[in-house]
Parts: C-alpha cells; structure tokens; sequence
C-alpha cells in the first residue's frame, strides 16, 4: 500500500549557490497554483492546510519543504489530481503551457499597507540587505568546502581502476534493467532527497524507500564514483524507457546521491555521511566501491593528508550551517514585520477559496 504522503525538496543552499528544481520536480502537471507575496503572509501555513485537507480525503500529496525550514511547505502535488500548489517565491523555472495552465495567487492583497509604519521600509531593505549577505556568504563558504572536497577526492581518483568501475557499472544495468526494456525513451524527474538546512544536513531518504522491496547502498570513498555510476544508470534507465527518480546532491547539484526505478520497486543511493544508512531488512544489499575500483592501501598510505582534509572540510561546512542559522533568523524578522501588517482573514478567504477548487476536482 502506497503513503499517502511523499517528501522531498525541490531548492537547495548548494556550494553552486540556490539551487532549484521545480521545473522539473512539478513537470506533467495540468495546473499550477503560484502564491505570490512576501515571506510572513501565510503563503506556507495555507499550503500545509491543503496537504492536510487533500489527505483527509484520501490523495496521495507530494510535500516540497523548505531548506531554511523543513518542517514548513513550500509546495505540494496532488499526485492523482496531476495539481500543484507552490510559493511564488521559490518556484524558478516553472512555466505554463498549452498543457499546463498557471494560476497566480496574490498573497500581497491581504497586506494592509497602513499597519506599516514609517521605519518598517528601511528595516526591511536593511534586513533583506543582510539576508542576501548571509546567504551569499553560506554559498562561498560551501563552496570552500567543496573545493576541499576535490582534494579528498583526487587521491581516491588517482588510485581507480576506471575500467573495473565500468564494469560494475554494466553489471548492474544487466542486472537492474534485463527484461524492462521499452522502445520510448524516459525523461528522469530530478528532485532533492535532503537539503543543507540551518541545523545541518537533512533527508528524507528513508521514507522514500521504506516501500520499496530493493534498496542498493552504495558505500565507498569521495572520488570513488558513485556519482559517476548514478549518472550512467540514469542515462541508461532513460534510454531504455524506464520511469527514473533522479535524485541531486543538496550540498553539488552537479552530483547525484539517489536514483528510484518505481517500476523495479527499488533504490540505489549513496550511503555515506551525511547521510549514512545501514541494511536493515530484506531486500537491502551493499555495494561498496572501495574495495571494488580502489587501490588496496590508499586508505593508509595517505591517511595523514586525508585526515588534514577532513578536518578542514569539516570546519568549512559548520561555518556554511552558521550562516544558514544565520540567514534564518534574518528571515524570521522579516517574516514578522510583514505578519503584522497581514490581515488573516483576507488569508482565510484565499486559503478556503483554493480548499474549495481543489475539493471540486477530487469529488469529479
């Protein structure tokens, strides 16, 4: 039996800096709920009521969280409606088209201009003026970080047995893939299982596949290409016609961590920090890459210069964290000015109009 609910992130704070994935993330649907305005005027509170209402009734809801705070909304998909509901604020790169109609829903309306006061313009731009800063020193900072990375990475890299990498590779395209081949290519629908957040890294990797009857965690060493053998699995998944889940790394979208075959009922993701899981039932099995494509020894042949990484690595990333922790509580004041000059009742009315249409379209 399917969850009623599934969960994921569609933005992230990455080392290349905000990084977004609605457009893909909320492709094929037939119509999209923008809500437009400012932060503190009820825009993720509405969309966690409709969640709410819509899995009261029995739909399945995809629920899209915030990275600055995951336990709030920045949209949803009514998976059998094919509808979504999004935050205008976050939602780069979704277009309509002659398939998928956009509807704006203005959450400024409900802003009464005359409970502002003559500070709250500066205050604003002031604060909005530090909220960039501490975002854009998040993204230099983990873009520091992943610039160490690749020197943890280059000593792995300079120890691989491409070849055998490969051929790890091609077995298990053989093995996933034989007899589910179609003749009309796929197209992946990449998404987020994780984001950096204020309070560290976060995912939802366990509940994505707590259903499915195959899960492959991937172990091994950065540089040891389990990105590398996601990208060519989800190549090869597309071209032969199979239903894909693509999976970005929240801290380098250019990388992936996790690819979901619905059709295979099965996952393969990688399963090393910050987000590492151990085999806990049937049906879980582990690849680990080191021993695989890795000179035997490299571990302790450069275990000092590779502990001097890490600890640098390491130092980097809780500096980025900070300046989330940082940015949020930016936002936070923000969010407050502009929730005291919102009438919530002009909210109600939106929240109950958009209730009603979607309960119009789950009773046809």
């Amino acid at each position: 039996m399917m969850n009623k609910s599934s969960h994921y992130f569609a933005r992230g704070n990455t080392a290349r800096g905000a990084h977004f994935l609605y457009r893909q993330a909320f492709q094929g649907l037939n119509k999209i709920f923008v809500l437009s305005g400012p932060q503190g005027t009820g825009k993720s509170t509405v969309i966690r009521s409709l969640s709410d209402s819509l899995l009261e009734k029995g739909q399945h809801v995809q629920c899209f969280h915030s990275p600055l705070r995951p336990a709030e909304l920045d949209g949803i998909i009514a998976t059998d409606l094919k509808i979504g509901v999004v935050d205008g604020r976050v939602c780069e790169g979704i277009t309509g088209n002659e398939s998928c109609e956009i509807v704006h829903v203005d959450f400024e309306e409900p802003l009464d201009n005359s409970r502002f006061t003559p500070d709250h313009a500066s205050t604003i731009k002031e604060l909005q003026s530090k909220l960039d800063g501490a975002y854009a020193k998040a993204y230099e900072t983990f873009l520091t970080a992943l610039r160490i990375h690749d020197e943890w990475e280059k000593y792995y890299i300079e120890n691989m047995d491409f070849e055998k990498a490969d051929q790890v590779t091609q077995g298990l395209i053989r093995d996933l893939f034989a007899g589910h081949e179609s003749d009309t290519p796929t197209i992946g629908r990449h998404m987020f299982f994780g984001a950096a957040t204020p309070k560290g890294a976060f995912d939802y990797i366990q509940s994505l596949t707590a259903q499915l009857e195959r899960r492959i965690f991937i172990k091994g060493r950065p540089g040891s290409g389990k990105s590398t053998l996601l990208k060519k699995l989800a190549a090869a998944a597309e071209k032969k016609g199979l239903e894909v889940q693509v999976f970005h790394c929240g801290f380098d979208p250019n990388s992936l961590d996790m690819l979901i075959f619905p059709e295979l009922s099965t996952a393969i993701f990688d399963s090393t920090a910050p987000h590492e899981y151990f085999p806990d039932r049937n049906g879980d099995e582990i690849l680990d890459m080191y021993p695989l494509t890795i000179t035997s020894g490299t571990d302790e042949a450069y275990a000092a210069e590779i502990a001097a990484i890490k600890d640098r690595y390491s130092v980097k990333m809780k500096e980025a964290t900070a300046c989330l922790a940082q940015a949020e509580a930016i936002d936070s004041q923000l969010k407050a000015i502009y929730a005291g000059a919102t009438d919530f009742s002009k909210v109600e009315e939106i929240r109950t109009q958009l209730a009603s249409k979607l309960k119009e379209l789950v009773s046809q």
